[in-house]
């Protein structure tokens, strides 16, 4: 059985202002976002430039932070945001939603596009082979913050949230960080780098994620104020996935329909 490491949410502090954990995993993210971008810009049949990766950088992370922390109030405390509008502005308290994050990046490709003249899912596919390093890193402060735990478990690396009772609970934010981080990553990188009909790669992003999500979300604890959402087992995040996987499917069936 292991314990979770009673970790400070403050990494550190300049003066008055503190460094969460949770905005430096962002931080990361971002970065590798960048970085991958670059490397994907640089391949000869990319099409993409330097500057052009900076801009879906910049247009990336307001979609993000914007669409994520939007998605979370609506999705998972509508309740709290009524009580209190300024919820949705206390970002560094934590609750991002990947739904909404990705729904807040999908609008902000499309005004970029838009404003670039390049098409939607051009510029989706490009970016989806990247998005699971931002996914990791915020796995990775969930767990750093000690929040979105899993149900309890018998399994040897059971892992006790002294703050939130004393039974071993499945680390689900690292299955998370494994599966929608590092596996997705490896999975869509390579497939990607052959050349793929328009469509195929967020297709294949949406799938994958949605697959990964769902089966992890069975030993993902619940949201204590929501609760199982329908059929007695059904959580939140699993009710949100089925529309994206199915998404999903459509996109690939459709990408390799129209190639054929």
């Amino acid at each position: 059985m292991l314990i979770w490491p009673n970790i400070d949410p403050v990494a550190f502090r300049v003066g008055p202002v503190a460094v969460h954990w949770y905005g430096i995993t962002y931080l990361v993210g971002f970065s590798l976002f960048w970085w991958l971008g670059r490397v994907r810009a640089a391949r000869s049949d990319s099409g993409w430039t330097d500057a052009e990766n900076n801009d879906l950088l910049f247009y990336g992370a307001l979609g993000v932070i914007l669409g994520g922390r939007v998605g979370y109030v609506l999705f998972y405390d509508l309740d709290g945001l009524l009580a209190d509008p300024l919820l949705l502005l206390r970002v560094w308290e934590g609750g991002m939603s990947f739904h909404g994050g990705l729904l807040g990046v999908l609008v902000a490709m499309a005004l970029y596009g838009h404003k670039i003249g390049r098409g939607f899912f051009e510029i989706t596919d490009f970016v989806a082979p990247m998005v699971p390093v931002g996914l990791a890193a915020g796995r990775l402060g969930n767990f750093l913050g000690g929040e979105l735990w899993g149900r309890p478990t018998d399994l040897p690396w059971g892992m006790v949230f002294p703050h939130v009772d004393a039974l071993p609970r499945h680390p689900s934010q690292l299955y998370q960080f494994f599966l929608e981080g590092v596996v997705l990553f490896l999975l869509l990188w390579f497939w990607s780098a052959r050349p793929r009909p328009t469509m195929a790669v967020s297709g294949m992003f949406a799938i994958l994620y949605g697959i990964f999500r769902f089966s992890v979300e069975f030993v993902r604890q619940p949201d204590a104020h929501l609760g199982y959402v329908a059929f007695g087992w059904m959580t939140m995040g699993q009710a949100l996935t089925v529309p994206l996987f199915l998404v999903g499917v459509t996109l690939v069936t459709l990408a390799y329909k129209r190639t054929d």
